[in-house]
């Protein structure tokens, strides 16, 4: 298959991640870094960008204190004849983050860019600055596309472990040099305290670094904000995230497990019960530290596109801002579902439009697969299926709408991609199977967790006729990352004969499945 190697990209990293490590490395197990205030801003929480496309790109960077950020880009490592960008003033309100968009950059290229962060009263004074490199999308069908997916990192309590190796899956995935990297929400576990220790089935303990936002649940600001540097302490994923850009979506746990707009919680443990609350401290804490291009327009949504040339779109779903709430979504008409209609009508508009050969549609939830939300004991659900075999009911309606369209719109190359139920499967939908039939066949694959506790499979749902074609789930509960079973998936599109070709992996990188896809189909 053909795909452009780079290898300068981690040859860039070496120096620039050696001299940032001291950073982030802990000063005792179990305890956050202290960063010293010298005189000059610090970027102790590394780099990242995100939403590249063919020409443009995000880059993120955290300081210590205020600073005026600049961002420097080259195309080799040297920096000679750098491009220099100005970014925004990082302060108290946004905690120090700040984001600079690159803009007229060149189509399928090695960008190595390089992060300063000036004293805001004296331009001269800055900090030793932060590197990272990132491809661009090729304008160029015949390079082909590479990328991986996830999601679920530091959940059920399982955290950075220092003689676990930390998020060690993030080095497996760098390892295969992908274009980009699809986080498929959950990318925080703000319901979720981290404590020092917990013991195993076996009898050891699994030893987590903890820091004081990860003691309880998030309810402030500032408790959601700390609960995102929590994993920046991690320097597996900071090597990642400075060599690999991402496009980021979230799910429920970056508020708390299973939340819909409206709801008021009956968790104890929670003091501020309104979840709309609480979803708007997390969705600025989210905003602040992760590089997504639509969270600065005006309705500073998540769900969008992005363009990564002739060969791919990604469209990144919103399955949580704008659901109905959980119930037991078997009612006979339903007009906001789980997508909410704008964003079901934008979904339709932009599949219409993309001319890519692929439409990898990043959803955050499964489609088929029954996800029961267990609160109080009632018999409501989470996702999208019920259980109920039949004609679609509830937020299925919605689902079944845009299958419909996609077929009668005779839309090509269509697959799904999700995490959430912690562990990987890949299921092929058919209408022959199915109780729906106005729709043409398509692949979902399920991938994840990166760093949490796994958990067995969720049954099936017949209404869109799924099957199971490949699962590997553990058969208890909450297995810790030291038992196996977390996952990733990657996504590798020839340049030449367009296949697009699915491998779901272990954590090591190993390959548990493959499925090869051909190009210019409505259904699979």
């Amino acid at each position: 298959m053909s795909h452009r190697p780079f290898p300068g990209r981690r040859s860039v990293l070496r120096g620039s991640l050696a001299a940032s490590a001291a950073l982030t490395l802990p000063t005792a197990l179990g305890s956050a870094p202290a960063f010293a205030l010298s005189g000059r801003p610090r970027a102790g929480w590394g780099v990242q960008t995100g939403d590249v496309t063919c020409d443009s790109g995000l880059v993120w960077v955290r300081s210590d204190r205020p600073a005026r950020m600049v961002v420097e880009t080259s195309a080799t490592e040297s920096f000679r004849g750098a491009r220099r960008w100005h970014g925004p003033l990082l302060d108290a309100d946004t905690d120090f983050t700040g984001t600079t968009r690159l803009r007229g950059l060149p189509s399928g290229e090695q960008i190595h860019y390089r992060v300063l962060l000036a004293d805001p009263d004296d331009p001269r004074r800055t900090g030793e600055p932060v590197t990272g490199t990132f491809r661009t999308a090729s304008a160029r069908r015949r390079d082909g596309v590479r990328f991986v997916w996830s999601g679920d990192l530091a959940g059920q309590g399982w955290g950075i472990n220092p003689d676990f190796g930390g998020y060690r899956i993030y080095n497996a995935m760098a390892a295969l040099d992908p274009d980009f990297f699809l986080c498929s929400g959950d990318n925080i576990y703000a319901d979720g305290p981290i404590s020092a220790s917990v013991t195993l089935p076996d009898g050891s303990t699994w030893r987590n670094i903890t820091t004081e936002e990860k003691s309880k649940v998030a309810e402030t600001l500032t408790e959601f904000r700390g609960n995102f540097r929590y994993n920046l302490l991690d320097d597996n994923l900071k090597r990642f995230n400075a060599q690999v850009p991402s496009i980021i979506q979230w799910d429920d746990h970056e508020v708390t497990n299973n939340w819909f707009p409206g709801e008021i919680l009956g968790d104890s443990r929670y003091t501020e019960k309104n979840v709309d609350v609480l979803a708007a401290r997390a969705r600025q804490a989210f905003s602040e530290y992760f590089p997504v291009s639509t969270l600065r327009r005006p309705d500073g949504r998540v769900y969008r596109v992005v363009n990564h040339g002739p060969l791919l779109d990604v469209f990144v779903l919103d399955m949580r801002t704008y659901r109905n709430a959980n119930s037991t979504d078997n009612q006979p008409t339903d007009a906001q579902g789980i997508l909410g209609a704008e964003q079901l009508n934008w979904l339709k508009r932009e599949l219409a439009r993309s001319r890519a050969v692929w439409k990898v549609i990043a959803s955050d939830m499964p489609l088929g697969l029954v996800v029961p939300d267990g609160t109080d004991g009632k018999p409501n659900f989470e996702a999208v299926a019920q259980g109920d075999p039949g004609a679609p009911l509830g937020r299925e309606l919605q689902i079944a709408e845009l299958l419909r369209f996609i077929k009668h719109r005779g839309i090509t190359g269509t697959v799904w991609l999700t995490a959430d139920v912690h562990y990987t499967s890949a299921q092929h939908y058919q209408p022959s199977r199915a109780a729906f039939t106005d729709f043409e066949p398509f692949w979902e694959f399920v991938s994840g967790p990166l760093n949490a506790g796994a958990f067995p499979a969720n049954t099936l749902d017949n209404t869109f006729g799924p099957e199971r074609v490949f699962i590997k789930a553990p058969t208890t509960a909450n297995v810790s990352p030291a038992g196996g079973y977390q996952f990733f998936g990657e996504v590798d599109i020839d340049g030449d004969s367009g296949e697009l070709t699915v491998r779901l992996r272990e954590s090591d990188g190993t390959v548990l499945f493959t499925q090869v896809l051909q190009p210019g189909r409505v259904g699979q």
